[in-house]
């Protein structure tokens, strides 16, 4: 009997017994399933951050300064690190202090006590991609420029829920109080979420870092954001940072420097471990449907058992016996892998429409779509059938070693 012969024997064995042959091929159905699922959301979710990456720029270098700890008034004054950036322009394009205070602000009567104020240079604006280095894109006026920042001038960016409540939508040149000082508005941020709410990430508003210096009345500043010429030169410019920092505070304890593409890979790897742990556990799945496979087959095995003998006594070897069982514990695993691709497909795209709109609105219209990979379907198909006949081949053997006589005898 050659393989097309054990092939259709074992497709009429399953429509003998239909509901059996599902309930035996469920877990494999539910285990490929939920792998394609997860390594579909897994793949979506890495393209996203990658979206984000580009947007914001792979050559932004983050500096977290957090001082030498040991009660010393030692500050690092953003005028040096201009300074560095001025001594290095071969590696470093630009930098932005980055921080954020609070202050009372008014618009009128009201008062806004939950808007997030920040304090930052032009730098903080990347003309290219028309978008600020933490994703924030423009919907009216413009941002902060040099002259701006340079002189210290009292003009801000506002988010969208501050355009909204404060100014109904209309609030390019009107003017709001910060710590009582007006504030004239140049430019209004583009909304984030699906809802305008106080104290949200659309309540938020940019001004020039010397004016939020002045506010918190302090030199201190604890992130700082870098601009390397190009790609190529961000782990040259972080070098660059790194030996500032350490010769300004002689202590590695004192900061902390990550380029962008750092960032990415840590996150690619927290992503991956956690898509390997979910994938482990939804392999568990596959297991149980091995053994279903496995039980099943004995069982076949049994019931087959007059059958053995008689095609043993009529010259069947044992390597054919074997065969036609590894061949229809394979074929049920494959039916069922198949079953699994189309469901895991199936699943994947409704689950990446239901939380495509809310990922794109918190990635600021980052695409998120969950569409299975080809190696993902190839790789499960392929461990499916691995799994039945790996599971298969022990029924198999059973049935080859079967004596015949012994066979033809059971009832």
């Amino acid at each position: 009997m050659n393989f097309s012969q054990s092939f259709k024997l074992a497709l009429k064995s399953l429509r003998t017994s239909k509901m059996r042959a599902f309930l035996t091929m469920l877990g494999i159905i539910i285990g490929v399933g939920a792998v394609i699922v997860i390594l579909s959301l897994g793949n979506g979710l890495q393209r996203m951050v990658d979206q984000q990456v580009e947007s914001m720029g792979v050559n932004l270098i983050q500096s977290y300064i957090y001082g030498r700890g040991d009660g010393t008034t030692m500050n690092l004054d953003p005028d040096d690190m201009y300074d560095l950036v001025e001594a290095h322009p071969d590696v470093l394009s630009g930098v932005s202090p980055y921080l954020m205070t609070s202050a009372p602000l008014r618009h009128g009567d009201t008062l806004y006590e939950r808007t997030s104020i920040y304090g930052v240079s032009e730098i903080m604006y990347r003309q290219e991609t028309r978008a600020t280095l933490d994703g924030e894109t423009l919907a009216q006026g413009r941002f902060l420029q040099y002259v701006d920042v340079d002189r210290a001038q009292n003009v801000c960016v506002i988010g969208a829920y501050l355009a909204q409540d404060a100014f109904g939508g209309d609030a390019l040149g009107k003017e709001l109080k910060i710590g009582g000082v007006p504030y004239t508005v140049v430019g209004v941020l583009r909304q984030n979420g699906d809802t305008l709410t106080e104290g949200g990430r659309d309540d938020q508003i940019y001004i020039p870092y010397e004016n939020a210096l002045r506010i918190t009345g302090s030199r201190n500043v604890s992130m700082y954001l870098f601009t390397s010429t190009t790609r190529d030169t961000a782990a040259a410019a972080k070098e660059v940072i790194d030996g500032a920092l350490y010769d300004f505070f002689q202590s590695e304890d004192a900061y902390y420097t990550m380029t962008m593409a750092e960032q990415v890979g840590v996150i690619n790897a927290m992503m991956g471990a956690a898509m390997l742990v979910l994938v482990a556990i939804a392999a568990i799945s596959l297991l149980v449907g091995g053994i279903g496979i496995m039980n099943i087959m004995l069982v076949s095995v049994t019931e087959r058992t007059r059958e053995i003998g008689i095609r043993k006594s009529l010259g069947a070897k044992r390597r054919d016996i074997r065969r036609q069982f590894i061949i229809e514990a394979g074929t049920t695993s494959a039916i069922g892998g198949v079953l699994g691709i189309l469901f895991g497909c199936g699943l994947a795209t409704l689950v990446g429409t239901l939380v495509g709109g809310y990922l794109s609105s918190q990635m600021n219209g980052a695409v998120f779509s969950a569409v299975p990979t080809v190696g993902a379907v190839a790789v499960s198909f392929g461990v499916s059938v691995g799994i039945g006949v790996l599971f298969g081949y022990l029924p198999a053997n059973k049935a080859a070693k079967l004596n015949p006589i012994d066979a033809l005898r059971y009832e």
